[in-house]
């Protein structure tokens, strides 16, 4: 048996599997592409996650497409999260094209234009159904991760969401938060100390500043009401296809916080909610995480540690994760062991830092007698890949150098007009997209300051009138007792007889004569 048929045997017992499956591409061996060698992925590992890297340019979003578009065509739904803002094409068929023909040929498959029913949701101002959480629904722990706060910060966390809990006040937008942590420490003091002991104004104002970070990258948006459901992410069409739904992130590539905190929340939400399915035949959704380098990039360690955590242990829900970044090394290590399929695209070799970063990247795969990997990778055409999955079994399926079939939808965004048209259609945006401002802690505690304040006012205006009346009586005592003394008084009628008779002087009629002229006036 000569190489390049042990090649073919090799390949056509490692990627045929028992199960449902579906076709990536054609496997390749010294640049040629094996006819009918098919390189398939078994639906039923595709919960144990993965990782497609490479280069700019190389192909990473097609292969995206191509896993997403096949997934749908089976029932199973996904996330797509589109930072570039390339993949609404998902949503039309392919035009086709003759490389595309040629491509297919050489696999051995044949091309059939097709798309999947898409729903748009957002973050920001993009078009599409909004998605939110609530404040409380992060919980303190989480909340904790997410901020970076140190062990006393988080224990002032979780005192506030006691005490919202414990008085019936909703803690749902980052304003409620910050509200809540004023009141505690300035107004509400006394009131704290006694059942949940003394905050420290210090750390307070250290989470106050992380929170404020937090908003800056736009959070505020983020946190509120209505809560996005999960179990919106997992519906069907009317035909069965599973809905592939694409959140917009074109505009939050510089915010990077606000990207890994949704991320986690999301994450985190879906493992609360979601039962336990087991093994399941395919999975019940995946999620692809585009430019996943976002996600680490300024991830606290305790936070990193929360995404690894919840990595292990989301495949039981029948939930796979999907990383798409430009290099193996942006996902921690501790994840990376945890992804079952990789996919490789070409990396790039301009400077001796990375001639090491492909030398670690080759060592993620299994040794092969048919590549040189690490050569190789160097070297791979647009549209190629190196493959590694595994098997129904669990076992890792032998690498493989794939020529990756064409997207049968439209490889390039959809114009304005076909995105309103879906956008019009959908059946989220009335659900997410109204605004709920229902009173909250912020309200409550607002009121409850006010009130202690107009309280203050009043007893402030209180003693102010009384020590006015206090006031008043001291000098009408003083007064009254001058007035109503003997030589007063006798002061009093000298002086009055005295500017009587001034008066009558300066008119010139003495009260003798007054009385005579009064006399004679008769006749």
């Amino acid at each position: 048996m000569s190489d390049k048929e042990k090649f073919i045997a090799e390949m056509r017992e490692g990627y045929t599997f028992k199960g449902e499956s579906i076709i990536m591409g054609g496997a390749m061996l010294d640049g040629e592409v094996m006819h009918e060698t098919f390189i398939r992925l078994p639906l039923k590992t595709l919960n144990r996650h993965g990782l497609i890297a490479g280069a700019t340019g190389s192909g990473k979003t097609k292969t995206l497409q191509i896993i997403a578009e096949q997934l749908s065509d089976v029932g199973v739904p996904s996330l797509l999260m589109d930072i570039k803002g390339d993949l609404s094409g998902i949503g039309a068929e392919s035009d086709g094209h003759p490389k595309i023909d040629e491509r297919h040929e050489k696999i051995g498959y044949p091309f059939i234009p097709g798309k999947s029913p898409i729903e748009f949701l957002t973050l920001s101002e993009e078009k599409g159904a909004r998605l939110r959480a609530t404040v409380s629904e992060f919980g303190p722990v989480l909340l904790s991760k997410i901020l970076d706060l140190s062990e006393s910060q988080s224990g002032i966390m979780s005192v506030v969401f006691k005490y919202c809990d414990d008085n019936g006040y909703p803690l749902l937008d980052l304003k409620d938060l910050k509200k809540t942590l004023q009141y505690l420490t300035k107004e509400g003091k006394a009131e704290i100390e006694d059942d949940y002991g003394r905050l420290h104004t210090t750390s307070v104002s250290t989470i106050m500043r992380k929170i404020v970070e937090l908003e800056q990258q736009g959070a505020e948006v983020f946190f509120g009401e209505r809560s996005f459901d999960v179990d919106d992410l997992v519906r069907l069409d009317e035909n069965g296809k599973g809905m592939i739904s694409i959140l917009r992130l074109t505009d939050i590539q510089d915010r990077p916080k606000l990207f890994s905190t949704f991320m986690l929340q999301l994450l985190a939400e879906v493992y609360a909610i979601f039962p336990e399915e087991g093994d399941l035949v395919k999975p019940k959704l995946v999620i692809f995480i585009d430019e996943a380098h976002l996600v680490f990039k300024e991830a606290s360690k305790a936070l990193r540690n929360q995404i690894e955590s919840i990595v292990k242990l989301i495949r039981s829900k029948g939930v796979g994760l999907f990383f798409v970044t430009q290099n193996p090394t942006d996902i921690p290590d501790e994840v990376l062991g945890q992804l079952g399929l990789k996919i490789q695209h070409s990396l790039r070799a301009f400077t001796a830092k990375d001639r090491k970063a492909i030398k670690l990247a080759a060592q993620n795969y299994p040794l092969s007698d048919h590549y040189n990997t690490a050569e190789l990778l160097t070297s791979l055409g647009i549209g190629e890949a190196f493959m590694t999955a595994l098997n129904d079994k669990g076992i890792p399926t032998p690498l493989v150098h794939t020529m990756l079939r064409a997207p049968h939808s439209r490889m390039d965004v959809l114009e304005k007009r076909e995105i309103n048209s879906i956008i019009r259609k959908s059946n989220l945006i009335d659900k997410y997209n109204e605004e709920i401002d229902r009173e909250s802690a912020y309200e409550i505690l607002s009121g409850k300051i006010e009130e202690a304040a107009e309280e203050e006012h009043q007893e402030k205006l209180k003693k102010q009138h009384k020590k006015a009346r206090t006031s008043s009586r001291r000098e009408k005592s003083t007064f009254e007792k001058v007035v109503n003394s003997t030589t007063t008084r006798q002061i009093g009628r000298t002086v009055a007889r005295e500017l009587t008779r001034g008066l009558l002087g300066v008119l010139g009629i003495s009260t003798t004569r007054r009385r005579s002229r009064k006399k004679s006036s008769w006749f």
